[in-house]
């Protein structure tokens, strides 16, 4: 009886927190697109004058661009967590793609270093934001990739009441049925990936559309293996012959080729499908009339993919792409549509992160903020407002190899400055107002500046506990032959 009696003064709890009053605002519904591996300049209104994105640009064109918005980490599963939690990489102990042949005591390559240990799947302990949304009265929904932890830590345990597609794994094995995803039904053979988690999004906001909701859409799309509808492919196969440039297609960055052209055409036939994705969501929203009253936001983990595995986009004029700190590997296309709040067709360049996320849905549906839980994120609400910010310093720490090239380093912004450190040695410093694409480092000219980074950067590490690589004892300078662990 005593149990009955508390089930039914809940329900009524969580009922009268969504009622309508006189002097209330509905309770915002919450989508989130987070697209993998997508580039700064992969979008149309981002600067692309290859691929196609109506749906996105037209978006933006009702919603705010972010110009100068930032991934944590210049590769996935870390971004992943910092999003869930408003916290560092750093500080949630994710700072690399969640993969056991990382860990320093599996590591068998030649490096001057050992990657720092890292934990492969995001702790129960953390608070994520589909827990606090979901304890507020919201339903949750996760679809697509998740890359945080597998069984015991799939979506399900960490605050959705749903999950379709996610799980350990980075990349579906298929972007056709049959998938080959233990977490979600094969469809029709053929049937296209995007589309279906598109579908399966669209079916739960029917189903939940008489109470605020939070839809996170984290698409496998546009990471390899690189598949897309052949249609769609022969498309951009004949645009990319009818291209006329005298730029070079690529360029070195180290010991790496760069693609600087977007040219490929079945990453192009990705994005669009994405796209057409996307536009099924927002489809569905304005026909059961959700579209006034839900605030949509578009991200990416990380940059393009530009300098390994294909190279099947271009971050350019951003310097190098995904797994480095440079530009091109951590500034990611954001778009927020917030109606009734965000000027439609407008800009910020004011520099944002991903752990913004968080305490910015938290506010914008009406709630409290929990900083201890989000201690590294701040709203950006003021920024949707029109409104300004007080300057911060923004951080980078990742103490990895990456497989696209990059090193281990770590990075820091304040306004217009940015250094980069190497834990290898050395160390850059780039005026990004005077040089946005990190041509000329003046490390030695602006002395003083860049030991005011440094000083903040090993602050920084310090105050949150950021593990560090340490030196590979088997090292051998000059080979390149893997050393057998």
């Amino acid at each position: 009886m005593k149990i009955r009696l508390i089930v039914l003064l809940l329900s009524q709890v969580v009922v009268t927190s969504f009622a309508p009053c006189a002097d209330c605002k509905p309770t915002p519904n919450i989508v989130l697109f987070l697209i993998d591996d997508l580039g700064a300049t992969d979008v149309g209104c981002f600067g692309s004058t290859f691929y196609e994105t109506p749906r996105l640009d037209q978006l933006a064109a009702s919603g705010m661009r972010f110009t100068t918005a930032y991934a944590t980490c210049p590769v996935c599963s870390p971004t992943r967590s910092s999003i869930m939690t408003g916290r560092y990489p750093a500080r949630t102990g994710v700072t690399n793609f969640i993969s056991p042949n990382n860990q320093p005591d599996k590591w068998a390559k030649n490096t001057r270093l050992l990657p720092a240990p890292y934990k492969n799947r995001l702790a129960l302990e953390e608070r994520t934001i589909a827990e606090s949304l979901r304890d507020a009265g919201y339903s949750t929904f996760s679809a697509g990739k998740w890359h945080l932890g597998g069984a015991g830590f799939l979506p399900t345990d960490q605050g959705f009441d749903v999950n379709i597609g996610g799980r350990e794994t980075g990349s579906p094995k298929s972007y056709f049925s049959p998938y080959g995803n233990p977490q979600i039904k094969d469809g029709p053979k053929g049937e296209d990936l995007s589309l279906r988690l598109a579908g399966e999004a669209c079916t739960f906001i029917s189903e939940h559309a008489d109470r605020p909701f939070f839809v996170y859409m984290p698409f496998y799309a546009v990471h390899i293996p690189l598949q897309a509808p052949s249609e769609v492919i022969k498309k951009y196969e004949a645009k990319a012959a009818s291209l006329k440039t005298n730029e070079p297609l690529t360029g070195r960055e180290r010991n790496n080729d760069v693609r600087l052209v977007q040219n490929h055409p079945t990453y192009a036939a990705m994005i669009e499908t994405m796209d057409q994705a996307i536009g099924m969501v927002l489809d569905k929203l304005d026909e059961l009339g959700l579209d006034d009253n839900t605030i949509v936001i578009f991200t990416s983990d990380n940059g393009g993919l530009s300098t390994a595995e294909g190279s099947p986009t271009a971050n350019a004029p951003l310097r190098t792409g995904k797994g480095w700190l440079y530009e091109g590997g951590i500034r990611v296309p954001t778009i927020v549509r917030w109606p009734g709040v965000t000027t439609a067709g407008s800009a910020s360049e004011t520099p944002i992160i991903s752990t913004d996320y968080f305490p910015t849905i938290l506010e914008a549906a009406g709630l409290q903020l929990e900083p201890k839980s989000h201690v590294d994120g701040l709203s950006i609400v003021p920024l949707l407002h029109g409104e300004s910010m007080a300057p911060r310093n923004i951080y980078w720490h990742y103490p990895h190899y990456s497989n696209q090239g990059g090193m281990p380093g770590g990075a820091v912004r304040d306004g217009r400055w940015k250094l980069i450190e190497w834990y290898e040695g050395g160390a850059e410093l780039y005026d990004l107002t005077a040089d946005p694409y990190e041509t000329k480092n003046v490390v030695e000219i602006r002395a003083d500046i860049a030991e005011k980074l440094t000083k903040s950067l090993h602050d920084w590490r310090a105050q949150i506990g950021a593990k560090m690589p340490t030196p590979n004892p088997r090292f051998r300078p000059g080979k390149k032959q893997r050393i057998k662990p």
